[in-house]
């Protein structure tokens, strides 16, 4: 099989070592995959297009349960992509930036640099630029998680760290809450995916059948019984529908639990352990692998992903989005790297066709993890992402 032109950090080094697809399986040595200034969008796209395949892992087909597909259309707005876009759930512009820079949720350090970074990227003012007024909320500072987190040895069951998680999360939930309420689009960046517990539950305190849009190249929805690695960012989504509650720790008790599985629908997936393949297939949740991504087309995808979890076109939609959706050619810095991912195009459309239908309330960016980079270009590839991921979500258009 021809080499791929990307990489993935192996877990014994950076290049060299055993790559390791979608499912644990030793791919062989390869090459660290350099991407210069020199080289072209719409290149690497092609490229990325060309050989996703071999990275994708599972079979054809996947767990999308074709709900929605007659209705995509329903999502158009009729706006041409040089018009910003209204967001219609909202009087005026104003956005609240919520950091999280929490790791609690996994073992790696460095992804409680990724808001730090991202604000030093620029974030804040190319928000503003598009005629947001920006608050920032820091709900995590003087707690000390990740001093913390470095003393913790806490498991129960097999759920790590879920006194961290749990309060940590509690206190984003009351910030996104209170922006929310205050008539704010709330856009908090990670921090690890297990914010999402507080994020999503925040939202929902307000816009109660609000539907979720996870961009990922993971399900995250283990539960404290099917997780192999009690990392509880592989487990959001399990709570916030309240999954097994009975085996909750305490910490999360807190946790309302009424995500409904019919207002989900996952982007970008190609990583998902076995009980979660299961899951999703149980509770007949929307879900589209990058399988459904290389084989109907992304625009395609995210109409039916939207008509699926928004039937009438007409109610509130947050995005939770892990930037490993994207192909780490163009996403190196990132905790759980998955070749085969969506392309940078690929992935910025998502929001940009969300914003298009005005109906976004809220929007996480997570996992940027800089701390993971091989290099500095690494980390500029990565956090450029998560910024442009924002911005295209807030109103910037190509034209």
């Amino acid at each position: 099989m021809a080499q791929r032109n990307c990489w993935r950090r192996s877990w014994l080094g950076v290049g060299g070592g055993l790559c390791l697809g979608a499912h644990g399986a030793a791919r062989g040595p390869r090459q660290l995959f350099h991407l210069t200034a020199k080289q072209s969008s719409a290149a690497s796209d092609a490229k990325c297009r060309r050989w996703r395949a071999a990275g994708r892992g599972g079979g054809a087909g996947g767990v999308y349960n074709g709900r929605g597909a007659a209705a995509g259309s329903r999502q158009t707005s009729g706006m041409a992509h040089n018009e910003h876009p209204h967001y219609k759930f909202f009087e005026s512009k104003k956005a609240s930036l919520v950091m999280a820079p929490f790791s609690g949720g996994q073992g790696k350090s460095g992804v409680e640099d990724g808001p730090k970074y991202l604000l030093k990227q620029g974030l804040r003012e190319g928000v503003e630029g598009l005629g947001w007024e920006i608050e920032v909320q820091r709900p995590l500072d003087g707690h000390d998680f990740e001093e913390r987190k470095q003393r913790a040895t806490e498991v129960v069951g097999r759920a790590k760290n879920p006194t961290l998680v749990g309060e940590a999360t509690h206190l984003i939930h009351d910030a996104v809450r209170a922006a929310a309420h205050a008539g704010r689009l709330p856009v908090t960046l990670g921090g690890d995916h297990s914010i999402a517990i507080g994020t999503v539950s925040g939202v929902l305190d307000r816009y109660p059948d609000a539907g979720l849009l996870w961009v990922d190249a993971h399900a995250d929805i283990n539960t404290l019984a099917s997780t192999e690695s009690g990392n509880l960012h592989g487990c959001p989504v399990s709570f916030l529908m309240g999954l097994e509650r009975e085996s909750w720790p305490a910490p999360l008790a807190w946790v309302p639990g009424t995500l409904r599985p019919s207002k989900i629908a996952y982007i970008g997936l190609r990583d998902v352990d076995p009980e979660e393949k299961e899951i999703l297939r149980r509770l007949g949740i929307t879900a589209f692998s990058m399988y459904h991504v290389d084989r109907y087309g992304i625009n395609k995808v995210v109409e039916m992903a939207l008509a699926a979890i928004n039937p009438d076109g007409t109610g509130p939609v947050m995005v939770s989005y892990d930037v490993d959706a994207i192909d780490p050619m163009y996403v190196p810095a990132t905790g759980t790297p998955v070749r085969g991912g969506l392309t940078l195009r690929e992935g910025l459309f998502i929001v940009e066709r969300v914003a298009e239908t005005g109906n976004l309330v809220a929007l996480d960016v997570v996992e940027c993890n800089p701390e993971l980079a091989a290099h500095d270009l690494h980390v500029v590839d990565t956090v450029q992402t998560g910024c442009s991921i924002a911005r295209c979500a807030l109103g910037e258009t190509l034209l």
